[in-house]
């Protein structure tokens, strides 16, 4: 992994972003206080008047947006004349939104993919839908990964991401692109584990939350995450990833901030299961998708395709599924056999 390079300063062309929610309408501020005019697109007609408006209360209470920040409920305006396509929809909802879009990006746009999450049915990564949904090569799509929970990026707090892409030149392009004096943007060409870091540390925060809500303390919630990092290393390296992606922004980084943060929707949803409210409940509670929740059964099902044992995994879905309570996922962790600490450990005799 290295800082991003600037690679010679491009003409103010616009950038579109698909979804107004609290990481969309961030990024898009990102993009224009980084001298990038940006277009978002939303469903609703009446968060589109508020984002023209300068605000976007419902996702991003207390921020002003730059005028150079607008909306528009027409997919293909949005994305008319754009240089960088940003797509940050739930990961379910990519396929439907895009595929209407097949032929109407620039030749030379490049999609970039802020969404974590795998595509239930297919078990494909997000920047796999997208070039299945749009026809296009995987040279021209990128994907941002890291410790970025939108409020406290909104709020001006620094940090630092993760930008992923087949070639390190796009994945400049695109970092340049977002850089700010609080936004750090390293590159990677470590596309597949930047994007399983980002879908399975959801389903790790899911496993934290629950543990919060039922009154464990530091000790157990420490253990699940780092217990969790083994998983997400573990189907990583069977899927052929670089062993030190995990250790990074987009490994460890981002789980870290989304176990243990009161921001991260998937902690919070966990916790609320914890507490002994329904999957409906929780997601009834929730501002905005928990993307763990709907993700979770397409990641231990290609952890399951490829031999990989992921048990904190397995007990996330059938907690969600309705196949287990939660008392009884824990009592099911400790009593697994005992084995040596690592990534590939057997049982002991």
């Amino acid at each position: 992994m290295s800082a991003a390079s600037t690679p010679p300063s491009e003409p103010a062309r616009k950038a579109a972003v698909i979804g107004a929610g609290a990481w969309g309408t961030t990024f898009a501020r990102l993009l224009a206080q980084a001298g990038t005019p940006t277009t978002i697109w939303a469903r609703r007609p009446e968060i589109v008047s508020e984002i023209n408006a300068g605000t976007n209360t419902r996702y991003l209470p207390g921020i002003r947006l730059p005028d150079t920040v607008t909306a528009t409920t027409d997919l293909r305006e949005a994305v008319d004349g754009a240089g960088i396509v940003v797509v940050v929809v739930p990961s379910q909802s990519a396929r439907g939104v895009l595929t209407p879009l097949r032929g109407a990006l620039d030749d030379d746009a490049i999609v970039v993919s802020l969404m974590k999450g795998v595509e239930s049915g297919s078990g494909l990564r997000m920047s796999q839908v997208i070039a299945e949904a749009l026809d296009l090569p995987a040279s021209r799509i990128a994907v941002i990964s890291g410790p970025n929970l939108a409020d406290e990026i909104a709020a001006g707090q620094p940090t630092a991401t993760v930008v992923a892409a087949p070639q390190e030149e796009t994945a400049a392009r695109v970092a340049a692109l977002c850089a700010t004096s609080t936004f750090r943007p390293y590159t990677n060409t470590d596309v597949l584990g930047v994007e399983l870091c980002g879908a399975v540390k959801n389903v790790i925060a899911l496993a934290v939350g629950i543990t919060a809500g039922r009154g464990f303390g530091d000790n157990s919630k420490a253990t699940i995450i780092t217990r969790g990092l083994v998983e997400i290393t573990r189907l990583g390296l069977a899927l052929g990833a670089t062993p030190e992606t995990f250790a990074g922004l987009a490994g460890m980084g981002d789980l870290v901030a989304t176990c243990s943060s009161p921001l991260s929707r998937n902690q919070t949803f966990g916790r609320r299961l914890g507490e002994g409210m329904s999957v409906d409940e929780a997601a009834a509670a929730s501002r905005g998708v928990a993307e763990g929740a709907k993700s979770a059964r397409a990641v231990l099902d290609l952890a399951t395709a490829h031999g990989v044992d992921m048990p904190i995994t397995a007990g996330v879905v059938a907690v969600v599924e309705g196949a287990a309570t939660v008392e009884e996922i824990n009592d099911a962790l400790l009593s697994r056999p005992r084995k040596a600490e690592g990534v590939n450990a057997a049982p002991l005799p």
